[in-house]
């Protein structure tokens, strides 16, 4: 198997992995948590199940629709960045994995829900009062590493 194979393979298996994982748990808080109810699992992390019918941080209530249109580009935008590119690196295959595997649970909750499921609630954050999902925290997962190795990869080739 080529490397450019081994990657794709790579990359589709964390998106699955990481989409039916979400995906997973949302159902589990679905039918475990009542909407617009708490368990305190400890005084820093609560689940509060709530619908965001909007996009992140809760903007553009309602509007729903347009993100799940975005989301949809943006996801084929980038799988086709990867499938088209010979230079794509393997940790842009993983990071995308995540991040892709993460916008799809979050497109597939709108589709199915009409809406995103959010429940980590996480509190004694001054300042902070927003509730998420773990389709939430493997797009970050992805885009935080991505950003640091390409700050560093860009510094490091100008300094050569």
């Amino acid at each position: 198997m080529s490397e450019k194979a081994a990657n794709k393979f790579l990359y589709l298996g964390i998106t699955l992995l990481v989409l039916t994982f979400s995906q997973l748990i949302g159902y589990w808080v679905n039918n475990n948590i009542a909407l617009n109810t708490t368990w305190e699992i400890n005084s820093l992390i609560h689940f509060t199940h709530i619908r965001n019918y909007g996009g992140i941080f809760g903007i553009g209530q309602g509007m729903g629709w347009l993100f799940g249109l975005v989301s949809i580009s943006l996801l084929i935008a980038v799988t086709a960045y990867l499938w088209l590119n010979t230079q794509a690196s393997r940790y842009e295959f993983i990071c995308f994995g995540f991040i892709v595997g993460g916008g799809a649970s979050n497109l597939l909750d709108r589709l199915i829900y009409g809406s995103v499921i959010d429940f980590i609630n996480i509190q004694h954050i001054p300042y902070w009062n927003y509730v998420f999902n773990t389709a939430d925290v493997m797009v970050h997962i992805g885009i935080w590493p991505m950003l640091i190795i390409s700050i560093f990869s860009h510094k490091t080739a100008k300094e050569s």
